[in-house]
């Protein structure tokens, strides 16, 4: 017989950023178990409850007993078993003992390599009244909770002391205990507005009776959809200005939301917006209102736990609340400001960078000299761009970024164009940071781009010279997003900028500071795969793409435009071929290994086919190089197309390992001069099936 079975974990308040991973996880696992030991159907429904004080799972199908299953137990082999007579030797007996069976009871099967004895028994069903608070156990045990902690004089560890235990299949309460709580059917409703205790006569019974009388709504994307709505509702023409995460971590802090609108003094917006969002946002968990335009009203949302017709006094608590927040937002904005965002430049003398790499103000003077370099390159202002990473870093040693980390920059940017900087600089100040992560805007200016590039230049040489390259998923220096900040820059943003070269002044800024030799060459190909990762994003295929990074492009820029020749190429019907052709060419030479530099010789050349080869080659060589010197990658491809029937006829008539050795080598260098050709692009033996 089977009947739907809730399990509810009652405590005290969870850690609301896990809460909703809590949930799924524990739900999850404690399922996995019921389906594995047959206790539930493969494909049974389950819905998942977790609220700030509960963990919970119902499962609509769950049998009180799991079905009778078949053992199957092998013993040694026929030769092992029994003697030279057919009598049982003393391996058949003691396994006979062992399984509680005659010898003449055993049966024999072929395991696939031999024939051994088998004993074949049922065992019978494990009750769920007898299995269920060991898998809750254990299901408990496996989320994911990095610190536990103990309660009372109990030795049970959670990640919050436990208060009861709901267990019920159907109607009837499966008798357990579970970290110290004994099993039963009765749970607790909102702290405030619910009933107090809330019994349950069935399962099925939980939720609609826990949001009727104990005013709690357990599923939680019901509830995070609530919040939403009411936001949504109470904003009017406004707009939220909120991301995800909040949404779920307010979710995760109210067991029954309500919505509330609270304002503050419109004075408080003389302070950078940026600033008055992340105090409300970060430390009040409020829901700040922007125009049709972007800018912040004096308007905010807050998610109360508590529903009443008459919130005034909850509204005015919260506004008493943030008035004392933004009011402390503005002390640090109108004291910083009272000293040029230049004066403060030396005191990063006293900040420690890296006590391998020296002080930030020693990093400042990297920045500079790198990110006026860049600029040249690029033809943009050098002057401008050593002025912006001069001042980049200064806003680390205010007060508003001091309070708030995540300001970096933004605060930099304010306090620029508020010392009458130029308008270049103070956005270069800013836009150093991007990509800041997956996604975000990439800096618009040249002066930015050059800037932002230095930044993460010389945060992966340094960090990587020093031996502290990224394992595993460890990255404590970010070096994965730097990697990535730099090839979208170089990529997105077209700059005809050589990455080596630029990883080399990068490494020539540090001097004579001690770095790994492979240094550029490392950082090099790590930041290759951080591009490889982007263009799988993107949709390009992974053989063209391999075809392009197995050449160690230098210039990110041209990627896009190498790959997008490769697809226009491998669309050809010679493609094939050639791509075949170009694999068994690197076999071919990787085995024989000819002195680098060696040309082919006409008067070597004995074969027609070989002749023919070398013509064909002498007439495509040069447009070929002409045309990737232009960056005419398709163009190129295309005309390596034509080499197609001279190579098969070449491989179809001639042997390339003669046996006159001159002939040999005149034959293998005219295969590396081929080599090279069709390989100006890409690596088209890549393309070969």
């Amino acid at each position: 017989m089977s009947d739907a079975l809730l399990v509810e974990l009652l405590t005290e308040e969870l850690p609301p950023k896990s809460l909703a991973t809590l949930g799924y996880a524990f739900a999850d696992a404690l399922v996995t178990d019921l389906r594995e030991r047959g206790f539930a159907a493969p494909d049974c429904g389950f819905d998942v409850f977790a609220t700030p004080r509960r963990l919970g799972v119902l499962v609509r199908a769950v049998a009180a007993r799991a079905p009778d299953r078949e053992v199957v137990t092998r013993g040694p082999s026929l030769k092992a078993g029994l003697d030279a007579e057919g009598r049982p030797t003393a391996a058949l007996t003691g396994f006979a003992r062992k399984v509680g069976a005659e010898v003449g009871s055993l049966a024999r099967e072929h395991d696939g390599k031999q024939e051994v004895f088998v004993h074949r028994s049922v065992a019978k069903g494990a009750a769920l009244a007898a299995a269920l608070a060991p898998m809750v156990e254990a299901a408990l045990a496996r989320l994911p909770v990095p610190k536990m902690m103990r309660w009372g004089d109990s030795d049970a560890e959670f990640v919050r002391p436990v208060r009861g235990l709901v267990m019920l299949h159907g109607a009837n309460v499966v008798e357990g205990t579970v970290l110290g709580a004994a099993s039963g059917r009765t749970t607790r409703g909102h702290r405030f507005m619910g009933s107090g205790a809330v019994t349950i006569p069935r399962a099925e019974d939980y939720e609609h009776l826990i949001e009727r009388e104990g005013k709690v709504i357990a599923n939680f994307e019901r509830r995070e959809r609530l919040v939403r709505e009411g936001l949504a509702s109470a904003a009017g023409a406004a707009s939220v200005a909120a991301d995800d995460a909040l949404v779920a971590e307010v979710t995760a802090l109210v067991e029954h939301p309500s919505v509330y609108e609270g304002h503050f003094e419109k004075h408080f917006l003389e302070v950078p917006q940026e600033c008055l969002m992340l105090t409300m946002r970060q430390n009040q968990k409020y829901f700040p209102l922007v125009d049709g335009s972007g800018r912040l009203l004096n308007r905010f949302l807050v998610v109360s736990n508590i529903a009443t017709p008459h919130p005034a006094r909850i509204v005015h608590g919260n506004e008493r609340v943030l008035r004392a927040r933004l009011a402390d937002a503005r002390f640090f904005y109108d004291q910083d400001r009272r000293r040029p965002l230049a004066s403060l430049v030396e005191r990063l003398g006293a900040v420690v960078y890296h006590n391998r790499l020296g002080t930030q103000l020693e990093r400042v003077a990297r920045l500079e000299a790198l990110a006026g370099a860049i600029a040249r390159e690029l033809g943009a202002d050098e002057a401008l761009a050593r002025r912006a990473a001069r001042l980049a870093k200064a806003d680390l040693v205010t007060g508003m970024v001091g309070e708030f980390p995540e300001l970096q920059g933004i605060m930099g940017m304010h306090y620029a164009r508020h010392d009458g900087e130029p308008e270049a600089v103070a956005a270069a100040i800013e836009a150093h940071y991007r990509p800041r992560f997956a996604g975000d805007a990439l800096p618009e200016s040249p002066i930015g781009a050059a800037v932002a590039l230095a930044d993460k230049l010389d945060t992966l040489v340094g960090i990587w010279g020093i031996g502290l390259a990224p394992t595993g998923d460890k990255d404590p220096f970010a070096l994965r997003r730097a990697a990535l900040g730099v090839v979208r820059i170089l990529a997105e943003l077209e700059l005809p900028l050589d990455l080596v070269a630029l990883l080399a002044a990068a490494r020539a800024g540090f001097g004579a500071t001690p770095l790994e030799p492979d240094t550029v060459p490392a950082v090099h190909q790590f930041a290759l795969e951080r591009l490889r990762g982007v263009l799988r994003e993107r949709g390009y295929a992974p053989d063209e793409i391999d075809a392009v990074l197995a050449q160690n492009p230098t210039r990110i820029d041209l990627v896009p435009k190498r790959l997008a020749a490769v697809a226009e190429f491998r669309r050809l019907p010679e493609a094939a071929s050639l791509a075949a052709a170009n694999k068994l060419i690197r076999n071919i030479l990787r085995k024989a290994a000819l002195p680098p530099g060696r040309e082919p010789q006409a008067a070597l050349a004995r074969e027609p086919a070989e002749k023919a080869l070398l013509e064909s080659l002498a007439h495509l060589a040069p447009d070929t190089h002409d045309l990737v010197e232009r960056g005419e990658y398709t163009r190129a491809l295309v005309a390596l197309a034509r080499a197609r029937e001279p190579v098969d006829r070449f491989f179809d008539e001639v042997l390339v390992m003669a046996e006159d050795e001159a002939v040999r080598a005149n034959r293998l260098a005219l295969l590396a001069r081929l080599d090279g050709l069709m390989n100006a692009v890409a690596d088209i033996s890549k393309l070969a099936a």
